[in-house]
């Protein structure tokens, strides 16, 4: 996977935008308003990828004891909610963009009634 796949994809997501609100490495993709998955350009530049991505508390343990080394607790983030996934050749895309899909699904899920009622 490439940085533009990744942006391309999660920019797929209805209301999602990106930004850079803590520093100008770090792209912050946002549904509402509200994060969902983030990523460090300088990673990327050092040829060693990683996606922080928002997930369901037990889920989260079960990826990480799944994918050990690979996912781990959220990087500078809730290590309750958050997981940090390195993303390398062997990871299949498929898989890291199911883990985006469940993040955006959970924030979306939090979100008011009336912003719900927003979505297609």
């Amino acid at each position: 996977m490439q940085i533009d796949e990744l942006q391309d994809y999660c920019l797929t997501k209805e209301h999602t935008t990106v930004d850079m609100p803590f520093d100008n490495t770090t792209l912050v993709f946002k549904v509402m308003g509200k994060m969902f998955a983030l990523t460090r350009l300088t990673d990327w530049e050092k040829d060693q990828p990683t996606l922080n991505v928002k997930c369901d508390p037990e889920k989260a343990i079960e990826l990480r004891e799944q994918y050990d080394g690979v996912v781990t607790g959220g990087y500078h983030m809730s290590k309750k909610h958050w997981n940090t996934i390195k993303i390398n050749d062997v990871m299949p895309d498929a898989e890291i963009f199911s883990w985006i899909d469940h993040s955006y699904e959970l924030v979306v899920a939090s979100l008011t009634a009336k912003q719900r009622a927003t979505f297609k």
